[in-house]
């Protein structure tokens, strides 16, 4: 049977296996807030990914400023991307913790229909 599961890099560096809405809340705060740097002082991000023990994997990385990056993978290894990663800015918090409930839920459809920036 395939297992799924959800882990999330702080802006530390930190990996947080099935983390609680509070430790996602508290990873996108840190962004947010500009507690998240980089060792030689850029703004840092957060990233959450789920995916499957044979299969398929995802990752929403939040930046400084409500950048996001969603990308799709063929596995764990990120050997195959699915699509082009998709980008939107997100300037409330709340509204990129949304989305990474959308993730948490393994909600990829709904993922998918968000206002993505088109590359044109």
């Amino acid at each position: 049977m395939t297992q799924a599961w959800l882990v999330l890099t702080r802006a530390d560096g930190r990996d947080v296996s099935a983390p609680s809405e509070a430790q996602l809340a508290a990873a996108l705060a840190d962004v947010y807030g500009g507690k998240a740097v980089t060792a030689d002082g850029a703004p840092g991000s957060a990233v959450l990914r789920f995916g499957y023990d044979d299969g398929l994997m995802y990752e929403m990385e939040v930046s400084s400023g409500g950048a996001v990056r969603f990308a799709e993978w063929s596995d764990r290894d990120c050997e195959i991307a699915l699509a082009s990663p998709r980008t939107m800015t997100v300037k409330k918090q709340a509204d990129a913790l949304q989305l990474w409930r959308l993730m948490a839920q393994r909600q990829v459809a709904k993922i998918r229909s968000q206002p993505w920036l088109s590359d044109d």
